[in-house]
């Protein structure tokens, strides 16, 4: 059989893991002027004044021990747990010390517990291999750690190192959605469309006021009655278009 000849018609070039698509950096584009979402955000903080992370911690790297837990958990279990769990693993290196199997006991009402214990193990033994076990204040450096991603990074970053990030989790998903800011449910790409539209230095403040609105009043089945920002609602008024009478 003779040999196939290669095809000269180029290959397409291969998009890099993690970068979004054309149509990806589209969707990260608001669909509201950056101002509306500030002026939004305003009423919003006043409803939810001094809102702020709801997990409890003293440093860096309890608030990063705390968050990695907290993934499909309540804070309220987390800030039960985590007392206990302090005590006896005080700072990375001691918990670096410590076997996945040790900690899966201690943390098994956060649910995932085995998932969990390896990585907070890993994160501990990664500080102390390339950060001397300090929390490093850089997205680069804290995603690298095992078990820790974007919304994490950023919950440290903005709560417990003093730089602006914005942390995106299900609520202020839900939230931006619809309010009509955005269009998508990927996390990163409403992290890059809210940062676009709002200072650094709202960044943190923004996201800790749409987690406790989603929470408290957005719901999956929304309490709009209670919301300050219904008026400027994409999703209250579709639910008005739907409720008046047709022509």
């Amino acid at each position: 059989m003779p040999a196939r000849r290669p095809s000269s018609r180029p290959k397409p070039a291969r998009r890099p893991r993690g970068r979004q698509s054309p149509a990806g950096r589209a969707r990260a584009r608001l669909l509201v002027p950056a101002a509306s979402v500030a002026a939004v955000l305003d009423r919003l903080e006043g409803q939810h004044p001094n809102a702020t992370t709801e997990l409890n911690f003293t440093n860096a790297y309890e608030l990063l021990v705390a968050t990695i837990l907290s993934a499909q958990c309540t804070d309220a279990r987390v800030n039960q747990t985590t007392p206990a769990l302090f005590r006896r693993y005080p700072d990375a290196a001691a918990l670096a010390r410590a076997e996945p199997e040790d900690l899966e006991p201690q943390i098994q009402a956060t649910g995932f517990f085995r998932m969990k214990s390896r990585s907070l193990v890993g994160m501990a033994r990664a500080l102390v291999e390339h950060h001397d076990g300090v929390v490093p204040a850089d997205m680069t450096a804290l995603t690298a750690l095992p078990g820790v991603g974007r919304k994490t990074a950023n919950v440290v970053l903005g709560h417990a190192l003093g730089v602006p990030g914005l942390p995106v989790d299900r609520h202020v998903l839900r939230v931006v959605n619809r309010l009509g800011f955005v269009r998508s449910d990927d996390p990163e790409v409403v992290e890059a469309a809210l940062c676009a539209a709002l200072p650094p230095a709202r960044w943190t403040r923004a996201s800790d006021t749409l987690i406790l609105h989603g929470r408290r009043i957005c719901r999956p089945r929304p309490m709009c009655d209670r919301c300050a920002a219904r008026d400027a609602c994409a999703y209250y008024r579709r639910l008005g278009a739907k409720a008046r009478p047709k022509k």
